[in-house]
């Protein structure tokens, strides 16, 4: 069991995306371990998404450096060896529903106040081609075209009609369906799993893979645009307006 605990929103700041990325590695060369279930500790929230902060106002080597950091978590949780089950026990937004998205198995608590989705061009911001090619796959072309183009956000009802998520529990019941979920899933022999896994996933892995530098530079550019700039900067001055 592995859970984010970066309060209030487990946004994914460098900091978590590189200690997540570490905890991720240690349970891969661990023989004894053969899945991981990823919750959050933090209530009502199973991750905001990346981190703004990370975003605004820093150096192109930073975005660079943040960039990577946010493409290895991916490439970790999408390719891993080992049955990755999400426990969605609140609401996730854009890098949030990503790391759900490259998870084997999504359950998410029957709340219909939480929500779920790529909502990045809400922000002006454009999901690269590894985030849609992993929607995709997850929901088909059509839900994932509207869905990105209107940067929606669904509620858990509607993300479960959807197959963005595979299953709706109680809350209370989340982590003991999760565990059943993964007691199923290990049933089966490793390898025989493994190499379907890599068989479906291959594909879109090696295509960022091979593109990665040219996706660094990419996201680098597209930040660091003063029109860009000014967007995350006015939605940081409403996050701070909701809170106070």
């Amino acid at each position: 069991m592995m859970k984010l605990k970066s309060p209030p929103v487990n946004s994914l700041s460098l900091e978590l995306l590189t200690e997540f990325a570490i905890s991720l590695e240690k349970l891969e060369n661990n023989r004894a371990c053969r899945g991981v279930i990823i919750t959050s500790s933090v209530p009502k929230i199973f991750s905001s998404g990346l981190d703004i902060t990370e975003m605004c106002g820093k150096s192109m080597e930073h975005y660079t450096e943040f960039w990577r950091a946010v493409q290895e978590i991916w490439l970790r949780v999408y390719s891993s060896s080992m049955v990755t089950v999400a426990a969605v026990n609140g609401s996730s937004p854009a890098g949030g529903c990503l790391i759900a998205l490259s998870c084997d198995y999504r359950i998410m608590a029957e709340n219909p106040k939480f929500s779920i989705g790529l909502n990045e061009a809400q922000l002006g911001i454009v999901a690269p081609f590894w985030f849609k090619d992993t929607f995709v796959n997850v929901v088909g072309h059509r839900i994932a075209e509207r869905s990105l183009q209107l940067g929606s956000l669904h509620s858990a009802p509607e993300a479960h009609k959807l197959g963005l998520v595979d299953e709706l529990v109680p809350e209370e019941k989340l982590m003991e369906k999760a565990a059943a979920v993964m007691a199923q899933w290990l049933a089966l022999p490793d390898h025989a799993r493994q190499l379907t896994k890599t068989m479906m996933r291959k594909p879109v892995v090696d295509r960022l893979v091979a593109h990665r530098e040219e996706d660094i530079k990419n996201f680098v550019t597209f930040i660091s645009k003063e029109s860009i700039q000014k967007s995350l900067r006015m939605y940081m001055e409403m996050l701070k307006k909701r809170k106070s």
